[in-house]
């Protein structure tokens, strides 16, 4: 057993110090060690920032997303809610000229009631509201003025007189706006 070479590490010297390379690569100084963690810490909080924007875009997204598509529901029945209004119009007219016609016509002015109260119920259940102004003040959002009269005694300016055409919105959106004689 004496006869056998022990291994030689080539990074030792022939003192059996290691050289200062192998000090630098294996053992790196306090001032170097720092350094690292500095750049680890730096890199980790970029990386964490990255993280947290993601984060709130990815919620931003996620609620405009969920507040489009609630707009899409509430919305849907726009074009349902505006070809439904010629019908209650007829409907309103027809109740007009039955009440001045006589008493022949009665039972027909009754049924055309019932329906137009159906159907008014029904508009109003899926969110459609009719704007009657007659008396109130005149509101360019929701009026549509026709014709300004002089006002009666006893009537500010600017009140809606009479309504020639109901307006409606469906869901406070404006559908139409009610047409109206305007008091100068």
């Amino acid at each position: 057993m004496a006869n056998q070479e022990t291994p030689v590490d080539d990074d030792l010297s022939h003192d059996g110090e290691a050289s200062a390379d192998a000090v630098d690569m294996s053992n790196p100084g306090p001032d170097q060690l720092l350094l690292d963690l500095q750049d680890a810490k730096a890199k980790a909080d970029e990386h964490w920032n990255q993280c947290l924007r993601l984060q709130a875009e990815m919620d931003n997204l996620r609620k405009r997303n969920e507040r489009d598509l609630a707009n899409a529901h509430k919305f849907a029945l726009e074009k349902f809610a505006e070809g439904l209004l010629p019908v209650i119009d007829s409907l309103e007219m027809g109740v007009s000229h039955g009440r001045e016609d006589g008493a022949e016509l009665a039972k027909l002015l009754e049924g055309t009631e019932l329906t137009l109260k159906q159907l008014s119920q029904v508009m109003n259940k899926f969110g459609v509201e009719a704007i009657d102004p007659v008396g109130q003040s005149f509101n360019p959002e929701f009026h549509e003025a026709m014709v300004m009269q002089p006002a009666p005694d006893g009537t500010a300016s600017n009140t809606v007189l009479v309504v020639f055409q109901k307006g409606y919105t469906l869901n406070g959106r404006l559908v139409r706006p009610a047409k109206v004689i305007v008091a100068q």
